[in-house]
């Protein structure tokens, strides 16, 4: 690990709908020495930003290079479908791709998801991005399949969302450029790994010092030569007969 001292702060960028809070705050009370500066970037600038020094690292989503970065998976998350409040399928608590066959089905150009066939009718153009589609939603003029972060995200009074069954996902990783981990990125996946502070994992501990013997004193821990008698009670030696005091009748 090298360049752990290179930077005051610790930089970490993350993409929409990802809510760092959690380690941010746990960041703060281990590491209250080195600041933690967040940035937002959009899903499809994580890479660039990482690679261009932007950031030490990212909360960013899946697939990533794995020739470029380094990655730890953290979570998937579930996909639902935006739709406004009168909508049929509301009237369900999930949704089936089918029952969209009737819908425009809006696809983002900043889409996170990985169709290999999207459900409904498509629209005559692509929303440029997910809040440009959300418009659109509350317009009328169709649905939208996001993950359910994105959903929170975007929420609108006149909008809601229902689960999205047989539907592409996203998965979310702790991602940096291969060959510029740091002491500090290490931390990092201590905390959204939730490891202890004290934890001996993550970065390499110094061995620990052998504690030295103690000088044994001049015949201290000698055993006595010979073999050891037992003593009965009455402080006599076992195995031998008291002496009643009386003389021995002679035959």
């Amino acid at each position: 690990m090298t360049g752990s001292d290179a930077t005051p702060s610790f930089r970490l960028a993350y993409v929409p709908g990802v809510m760092p809070d959690k380690w941010v705050r746990i960041w703060n009370e281990r590491q209250p020495d080195v600041p933690l500066t967040l940035t937002q970037v959009p899903a499809g600038a994580a890479a660039e930003r990482l690679l261009g020094g932007e950031a030490d690292a990212g909360l960013v989503r899946t697939p990533v290079d794995r020739e470029v970065f380094s990655a730890i998976p953290l979570y998937t998350e579930q996909t639902v479908v935006v739709v406004p409040k009168d909508h049929l399928v509301t009237a369900v608590d999930e949704v089936a791709p089918e029952d969209l066959a009737d819908d425009i089905v809006l696809h983002p150009l900043d889409d996170v998801l990985d169709w290999e066939s999207l459900p409904g009718r498509p629209a005559l153009e692509r929303p440029a991005t997910t809040a440009d589609a959300i418009e659109l939603v509350a317009a009328g003029i169709g649905v939208l399949a996001v993950p359910l972060s994105l959903a929170r995200l975007h929420h609108r009074k006149d909008l809601t969302h229902r689960p999205l069954r047989d539907a592409p996902e996203s998965s979310v990783a702790l991602a940096w450029p291969e060959a510029a981990k740091t002491d500090r990125i290490e931390d990092f996946i201590g905390i959204v790994r939730g490891r202890t502070v004290n934890s001996t994992r993550g970065r390499q501990q110094p061995p620990a010092q052998e504690k030295p013997k103690r000088p044994q004193k001049d015949g201290a821990g000698r055993k006595p030569m010979g073999t050891k008698q037992r003593r009965g009670s009455g402080g006599t030696t076992k195995g031998t007969k008291r002496n009643s005091g009386k003389p021995r009748r002679r035959s």
